[in-house]
């Protein structure tokens, strides 16, 4: 039985993902989904005429209530206000307006949608996460967390060693930004770890501050010069669709929610995951000191952002 994919939200990010998923025929019924009058169905007029192309057996549906939205097996949610090209804001900076969008929407899309499985995008995607998932109660929810960090990594990486990038390994966790942490500790470079790599290159001159600054930094760059952000996240969100929908139990970089002693309740927080229909091994263990210290301050960093975000919703 195929599976019934939608995506609430089709802006930048939400189009281009919509498309990726219709390009490697993830969904044999697509939905889209945007309060903005006109633009669920531009989107879906598109997608029609590149399947034409693509010849991909998917019906594909908009909406522009999400209360309309029925019969999903996995939904991706997108909708939210974005930075803009100029904007010296943090993903940070968005939480509390795009708080009331999460709320609304956990509130009115899984009574239709029974079961439907939950991948969160709006930013800050962590805190947002962390909030669809008490307000919604839904068993499966997650954020797309650091994969997308974790591919700008691996291609900085790939640049700056000169390698292929499917000859690179390795993954950022934390937070969704800021708090973001590279984790050098898993690194693989053609299946040595990055020293051994290093010291059989006879290279002395790696810069391991450039490449993390590359990861944190390189959205603001891109947004400022071409208004938004999209190939890379629509192919990361995808990665995430894939492994679900094939059910392929590969590692990938999401958040899920976890318990930490210092905080009241649980916070989304990205470790290299198995990602399949279900969830498997969290990675934690396999992580330095240094790192696992790293991604406890990541989840603190996210509880913060979550708890202003929610000031004056009134949720319970």
């Amino acid at each position: 039985m195929g599976f019934h994919v939608a995506v609430i939200g089709t802006g930048n990010v939400g189009s281009a993902t919509a498309y990726s998923i219709v390009k490697e025929c993830l969904a044999e019924e697509l939905s889209l989904v945007d309060i903005k009058p006109g633009l669920a169905r531009a989107i879906a007029e598109e997608l029609k005429h590149a399947n034409a192309s693509i010849k991909c057996d998917v019906k594909i549906n908009w909406y522009e209530k999400d209360e309309e939205l029925s019969g999903a097996d996995l939904i991706i949610i997108s909708a939210g206000y974005p930075r803009r090209p100029g904007e010296r804001i943090s993903r940070r900076g968005l939480a509390r307006k795009n708080a009331e969008i999460i709320k609304f929407i956990a509130e009115v899309v899984p009574p239709n949608n029974p079961g439907a499985k939950y991948i969160v995008v709006t930013n800050p995607v962590d805190a947002m996460a962390t909030l669809f998932k008490k307000i919604s109660k839904c068993d499966f929810v997650i954020s797309t967390g650091t994969h997308l960090e974790t591919l700008r990594f691996r291609s900085k990486l790939s640049e700056v060693l000169r390698v292929r990038s499917r000859d690179v390994v390795g993954y950022v966790g934390g937070e969704h930004g800021e708090a973001a942490v590279i984790l050098w500790s898993t690194v693989k470079i053609r299946g040595l770890n990055l020293s051994e790599y290093l010291r059989s290159m006879e290279r002395k001159d790696f810069n391991k501050y450039e490449i993390e600054n590359y990861v944190k930094k390189i959205s603001e760059f891109i947004i400022d010069a071409s208004g938004a952000t999209r190939y890379g996240p629509a192919e990361a969100f995808t990665d995430i669709v894939k492994a679900i929908v094939l059910n392929l139990n590969v590692i990938l970089s999401i958040a899920t929610p976890m318990r930490f002693n210092e905080l009241k309740e649980e916070v989304f927080v990205s470790i290299p995951t198995v990602v399949g229909r279900s969830l498997g091994l969290r990675l934690l263990d396999m992580l330095s000191e240094d790192e696992v210290r790293g991604i406890k301050e990541a989840a603190k960093a996210v509880y913060t952002t979550y708890l202003r975000s929610i000031e004056g919703l009134n949720i319970d």
